[in-house]
């Protein structure tokens, strides 16, 4: 068999001769190849589809899939299509302004948001960044148009699961950040201001200047949905959140077990006496599926159903363990912007929660307790 260099020698050698058909130029004149991962088994690539028609995208999708069979089985091949680039000549790469915040004597609001949720646990460890971003992708699958702040600033994790690790933002002409754009969702990190490898040692309110800046600092599009990946735990972040903005309300995730279960109780908690509705909750790794096709409760049964019905708030869904879902988010292509998964447990449970969302957020009627949260 031939080594991972060579292999993927030859992988680059295919993709060399891959064009844009709107220029007629190959794709690495025109820096359009992100990313390629390439052994004996598979490759990963992700492409830049900035500024490309649909149809051009398709074109090329088709063009690489044809071109790499002659190394792999279709099923081996995985393409990441995200609009994304480096900074043009004369464009200014954006920057944060490091301080403390300042709290607003009133609430601001975002225009351009429609509903803004915060995804919190009490806990790390539980899948709460997977979770949104997969929220994120289901939502945009129903026809939303979704923005993400990853506000996790201790560990920020989007950039990694979104695939744009090597991102840097730029400034618009009304000096605001733009934010990075992959698979259609529009998301913004301090991830993108740091060396992966640095540590943030900072105090709570230096921290609160940073999300202030991302929320009212950034140029966001027009979003139905403003998704919030909170740190775990009940710190300065969430504190800051209640005191800069109108939250729509707060989804709490939580594996089943009871010392998770424990810390998700004190975040949801934390929430309400702040006066943030608690939209539901989500119970993630619910089980395993094994080869015999049986159901496996690896951390504990129904813990977090059970939780919710005693405290009255809505049960959301329970999302399984899934070895795709976390090999997606290693290597940058999240779950549910791979149509393969489509009839797998994990991506129905993403899109029922989304569809729930989706329904009671934007209601035809309203009706029931859930409607009338997400109508704030």
């Amino acid at each position: 068999m031939a080594g991972q260099s060579t292999i993927k020698n030859e992988v680059l050698d295919l993709l060399e001769h891959i064009l844009n058909p709107q220029t007629g130029r190959g794709l690495f004149a025109e820096k359009r190849v992100i990313d390629v991962k390439a052994d004996n088994n598979s490759c990963h690539i992700s492409v830049n589809t900035s500024k490309l028609a649909d149809k051009s995208t398709a074109k090329i999708k088709e063009d690489m899939t044809q071109a790499l069979s002659r190394l792999y089985h279709s099923k081996d091949i995985h393409l990441s299509f995200a609009e994304t680039a480096p900074p043009k000549e004369g464009q200014t790469p954006s920057s944060l302004k490091v301080g403390h915040e300042q709290i607003p004597k009133k609430k601001k609001t975002i225009q351009s948001a429609k509903k803004i949720i915060a995804i919190a646990s009490g806990k790390g460890g539980v899948g709460k960044s997977a979770f949104t971003a997969n929220l994120a992708l289901a939502l945009k699958r129903q026809g939303f148009s979704i923005g993400v702040i990853d506000a996790d600033i201790y560990g920020p994790s989007l950039p990694m699961i979104f695939g744009q690790r090597k991102s840097r933002p730029i400034s618009s002409q009304n000096k605001k950040i733009v934010p990075i754009e992959a698979f259609g969702i529009s998301f913004m990190s301090f991830g993108f201001f740091i060396e992966e490898d640095d540590p943030v040692i900072w105090r709570g309110p230096m921290l609160g200047g940073v999300i202030q800046q991302f929320l009212f600092d950034v140029e966001w599009p027009k979003l139905d949905f403003l998704l919030i990946d909170l740190p775990p735990g009940t710190g300065d972040i969430q504190l800051s959140l209640s005191q800069l903005i109108d939250l729509t309300g707060a989804i709490i995730i939580s594996t089943p077990q009871d010392v998770a279960l424990l810390d998700a109780k004190k975040g949801l908690k934390m929430f309400q006496k702040i006066n943030i509705p608690i939209l539901g909750m989500v119970q993630n790794m619910s089980y395993f599926i094994g080869d015999d096709e049986k159901k496996y409760y690896i951390f504990g049964k129904n813990g977090v159903k059970s939780e919710s019905e005693k405290l009255d708030i809505p049960f959301l869904g329970e999302i399984p363990m899934e070895i795709p879902l976390r090999e997606s988010s290693d290597r940058g292509i999240p779950y549910m912007a791979q149509e393969e998964y489509r009839d797998k447990p994990a991506w129905q449970a993403f899109s029922s929660i989304a569809d729930k969302l989706g329904r009671s957020a934007f209601p035809k009627e309203d009706k029931g307790f859930f409607q009338r949260l997400l109508k704030r």
